[in-house]
């Protein structure tokens, strides 16, 4: 009995050791470069933080069981995590972004490499800056189809549009809520909703000077 409890000890730590790998998944690698650049909105042009010099930022395309390398290289001063809202963070924990619970910051001139397994999962989340209010410029869709010859619980879409919602500052986000944090009151509210970045039509200069 005692050697049998022992073999079967052995398997199940074996097991648990395993990395998770789903059969099949493909493992995609994106580059994340976050960069300053300047952006207009509302007729005002102000330095904001981007990645790869986009607002909002790069959409992350998988598809259930894939393996996702995002490598993050901060070249603003700014320290830097990134939040994958949503994902199930099975025994990959580090790679979730809370800014000094499951990393310390990317700090200026440093890479990160985010290394996560999508399981169980599919369906359009986002991620975003997880440090500070960098989160009002670093956000984008982050889209987990199903498997490959898994069909959609649905009828398959003939298009897909991803829209993301946001919101635009006039001001420096992070001037904002340092504010808020000294006087004790809550943040000013933003200058205008966004859809994929751009305000709507009914705000005054929406549509003029877009860069």
């Amino acid at each position: 009995m005692g050697g049998f409890v022992g073999i079967l000890f052995s398997l199940v730590a074996i097991i648990v050791l395993l990395p998770i790998h789903s059969v099949g998944g493909t493992t995609r690698s994106y580059e994340f470069n976050i960069q300053l650049k300047n952006v207009t909105r509302l007729c005002h042009t102000k330095s904001m933080v981007t990645v790869n010099g986009k607002f909002p930022g790069p959409r992350i395309v998988a598809r259930e069981g894939d393996r996702l390398l995002i490598k993050v290289t901060n070249h603003v001063p700014n320290n830097i995590t990134i939040h994958w809202h949503g994902i199930r963070q099975l025994r990959s924990g580090w790679a979730d972004g809370p800014a000094y619970i499951t990393q310390c910051p990317i700090q200026t001139g440093q890479s990160y490499v985010y290394n996560y397994t999508v399981v169980g999962q599919r369906g359009t989340l986002f991620w975003h800056a997880h440090i500070s209010w960098l989160r009002a410029s670093l956000y984008g869709p982050l889209i987990i189809l199903p498997k490959l010859n898994v069909p959609y619980p649905f009828t398959k879409p003939y298009k897909e549009v991803p829209i993301i919602f946001g919101e635009w500052f006039n001001t420096n986000p992070e001037g904002i809520i340092a504010q808020a944090t000294q006087t004790g009151g809550g943040p000013n509210v933003s200058d205008a909703y966004t859809f994929n970045g751009l305000p709507g039509p009914l705000y005054n200069c929406s549509a003029e000077g877009i860069s």
